[in-house]
């Protein structure tokens, strides 16, 4: 659903570079070079960059909320 905040197998902190990377890639640039440009050198963690997918906007269509806003 959302990234995690960090690396299951190494346990690097990653979460706060998900937001660049997304954005570049977004843009055309390569993600290999990304995740090389943003210092993210082990595969395992460049495995979460590449394999993960957000789901969030996909689940909130289903949100349980009125119009308001209230549950």
């Amino acid at each position: 659903m959302i990234i995690p905040v960090r690396c299951f197998t190494c346990g690097k902190v990653i979460a706060d570079k998900w937001e660049a990377f997304n954005e570049r890639v977004g843009k055309g640039e390569n993600p290999a070079r990304v995740l090389d440009s943003m210092g993210i050198e082990r595969y395992c963690c460049r495995r979460i960059f590449l394999s993960h997918v957000d789901l969030v906007g996909e689940s909130l269509k289903f949100s349980v909320t009125d119009k308001e806003g209230k549950i």
